[in-house]
């Protein structure tokens, strides 16, 4: 599983008929700024996901991959690599909020 931020949304035209009825969204995945950090930022590392939570743009979400992403009820019959199993309230590390579900940063 990783942190991410939804950047984005795919739409398409034609799809896999499994999957015609999901939203995709683009991911960015995040890591920890390091010491005296601010927050969460972004790798540069994007994929696209199954949206099984109506997760919007600009949310920090859990991911998960491989066929870990495909153990959901919602994707189990679909031929998915990456689904969103979470939208994040909080990330708390060393005693220290990165991110509050409002979007603003702790201390």
């Amino acid at each position: 599983m990783f942190i991410g931020r939804v950047t984005g949304h795919v739409v398409t035209t034609q799809k896999e008929p499994s999957i015609a009825e999901v939203k995709l969204l683009v991911v960015e995945a995040c890591n920890a700024e390091g010491p005296g950090g601010a927050g969460l930022k972004p790798t540069g590392r994007v994929l696209v996901a199954i949206d099984s939570l109506g997760a919007g743009v600009g949310e920090f979400v859990l991911v998960t991959q491989g066929s870990s992403a495909r153990m959901t009820e919602q994707t189990k019959t679909m031929p998915v690599d990456a689904v969103v199993i979470g939208i994040i309230d909080a990330v708390r590390l060393h005693d220290r909020v990165l991110r509050r579900v409002d979007g603003t940063l702790g201390a």
